[in-house]
């Protein structure tokens, strides 16, 4: 049994409420440059390709350089890099305003995301909305019904101009495009890559790059992808929404709590994910701690389990 929704359009409140709230001739082109027909070699990010080659290289080779103090560096930095850094910051708070932090917290959990590697907090933000706004639709940035390896991976190889990507921040993040820690982030953005990396080769030598590095990034990338992936395709409905949005449980434990979409699609600016007893959110653990001690607030609790029949 499942609750009917009304499915609804991304997240701030200081967003147009629905897509035809849009500038129609700048929305048509930023769905134009995220459909498939764009993925040709001519049109291929060799940036993020190379980038992607080489760290999943390092997270192989990570195999051969064992040391016990590099494994639970890459633990602890995994945890800090995607629940924290993208689940919590680039994720349920830049995104879709589902709290507000404090200014230097604030600072602190959007560079733990930086240094997940998967984009700058603009680039990420505005990307997620779209995929909201369209989720499931023709341009939406990563549906399964374009192909599964196509929502998990390719899409992210797409170059996108300059301009490409100043429009899309304009059109979809208006509320972040003038934030000017977003915009340090923005222009600075390889530089904390590549600075942690030169880091952790000091600090730990070969093992703890390709540990700490490499493959905590890895391991990152795909609980991340698997959301955009596998929890359209596989799992259960606690609602009735007009897109593809499944509660996944292991990706629910791999990625921190995102694995419960369905809830996140039903219920966008909520903070919390999980809305069944059994569904463990840990992301949110981490927001209840932040709001006890009074560094989140605004926080977004609408309690959407009361009307959410029991099983």
């Amino acid at each position: 049994m499942s609750t009917q929704v009304e499915l609804v359009d991304i997240s701030s409140p200081s967003l147009p409420t629905s897509d035809t709230d849009r500038p129609p001739i700048e929305r048509a082109k930023i769905q134009e440059s995220f459909r498939r027909a764009q993925f040709r070699w001519s049109h291929v990010d060799w940036i993020v390709l190379i980038w992607m080659l080489v760290m999943h290289v390092g997270a192989i080779a990570a195999a051969f350089f064992v040391e016990w103090k590099s494994v639970i560096a890459a633990i602890a930095l995994h945890w800090l890099t995607c629940s924290v850094g993208v689940c919590l910051a680039y994720h349920r708070c830049l995104s879709h305003d589902s709290f507000r932090l404090a200014g230097p917290v604030r600072f602190f959990v959007t560079l733990c995301g930086v240094l997940s590697g998967q984009g700058s907090p603009l680039m990420w933000a505005a990307t997620h909305r779209v995929h909201h706004s369209r989720s499931d639709r023709d341009g939406d940035p990563h549906s399964p019904r374009e192909g599964f390896w196509w929502s998990h991976l390719l899409w992210l190889f797409v170059r996108r101009t300059p301009a490409e990507r100043q429009r899309l921040y304009h059109v979809f993040a208006p509320d972040l495009v003038q934030d000017r820690m977003l915009q340090f982030f923005e222009r600075t953005y390889s530089f904390w890559l590549v600075s942690f990396g030169g880091l952790l080769f000091w600090l730990g030598g070969w093992s703890l790059l390709l540990w700490g590095g490499c493959l905590r990034i890895v391991v990152g990338y795909h609980t991340t992808w698997l959301i955009n992936s596998a929890s359209h395709v596989w799992g259960y409905r606690n609602y009735e929404t007009s897109d593809g949005s499944r509660n996944l449980w292991w990706a629910g434990l791999l990625a921190y709590g995102e694995g419960w979409h369905n809830n996140h699609h039903a219920w966008p600016r909520e903070a919390c994910y999980g809305h069944r007893w059994w569904e463990l959110d840990l992301t949110w653990q981490t927001i209840r701690i932040l709001k006890l001690v009074g560094l989140a607030t605004q926080v977004v609790q609408k309690s959407p389990p009361a009307s959410l029949p029991h099983r």
